[in-house]
């Protein structure tokens, strides 16, 4: 029982991280900080004071709005692109398993190929055709986690397909449309879960990474990855910009991944502890 409750003591943890930095990308405009593009160059690289919670960057922005609404880009690209990955990746993976055959064949060979790139390199090389920016960046993370989702859902879903109660359904005249909403679909729901909270924790930082190469949003968008690049060249006079841009990106990475694994543990019952009532 004791382990039962730290494993949903740690899910509501993640839950209200989470919760608390997706509030605060949501609500940043609305929430009173100063205006993350206003440059006010006698106050550059300031230290934390009253006026600037978090000191101010080499153009005399305030390092806490930037960083405010850095998590808005942040969570922005990073959603959109999980989301693509997982409606083309996840119905790729289902079709493959549900139809077999050559669809099978050649899409999974297909998505085998996008596997054999590192995932940096081929976001990079989707960049250098698409274009720098947010909305390119997303694009190249989605196509990157494509074959992810495709391969996490095919298997699962083989699974299901030959279940008794698929072939029941099939065996009185259910559409294939049907089955897969009704059937496999709902089956699939706790892996899709846990996979989109670990791949968006991945996601925050390809995006962020991106960022910092100069390849995701461009100034003067604010952006994590961006405010941790621009502070770099300043560790030395001004450290604050750089330092908490990067712990903005660690909490915000670790928030997803801390989920995923909290989500992981509740819904697989092969984790879960063996209650004994006494």
């Amino acid at each position: 029982m004791i382990d039962l409750l730290e494993r949903h003591r740690l899910t509501s943890f993640a839950i209200v991280l989470v919760t608390l930095q997706t509030g605060l990308a949501v609500f940043a405009p609305w929430l009173g900080f100063q205006d993350p593009y206003q440059q006010v160059i006698v106050d550059r690289m300031q230290g934390p004071s009253l006026n600037h919670l978090l000191g101010t960057d080499h153009l005399g922005r305030d390092v806490l709005a930037r960083i405010a609404h850095g998590y808005r880009t942040s969570l922005l690209t990073s959603t959109v692109a999980v989301g693509l990955a997982l409606m083309v990746g996840g119905s790729i993976g289902l079709l493959a398993a549900f139809y077999r055959g050559w669809f099978e064949r050649i899409a999974m060979r297909l998505m085998d190929i996008f596997f054999a790139f590192p995932i940096l390199l081929l976001a990079i090389g989707v960049i250098a055709i698409i274009g720098p920016g947010a909305y390119g960046a997303a694009a190249a993370i989605a196509i990157v986690y494509t074959p992810i989702f495709a391969r996490l859902l095919r298997g699962p879903a083989l699974v299901i397909c030959q279940s008794e109660y698929v072939l029941g359904a099939r065996a009185i005249g259910a559409s294939d449309g049907r089955i897969i909403v009704m059937h496999v679909l709902p089956n699939l729901a706790s892996i899709v879960l846990v996979q989109t909270s670990l791949l968006l924790s991945a996601a925050v930082l390809v995006e962020a990474s991106l960022s910092f190469l100069g390849l995701g949003a461009q100034p003067p968008v604010p952006s994590l990855g961006l405010a941790l690049s621009e502070g770099r060249n300043f560790m030395l006079l001004s450290p604050w910009p750089a330092a908490f841009s990067g712990l903005a990106i660690l909490f915000l990475s670790f928030g997803f991944n801390l989920l995923g694994d909290a989500l992981r543990d509740t819904l697989d019952p092969r984790l879960r502890s063996t209650v004994r009532l006494l």
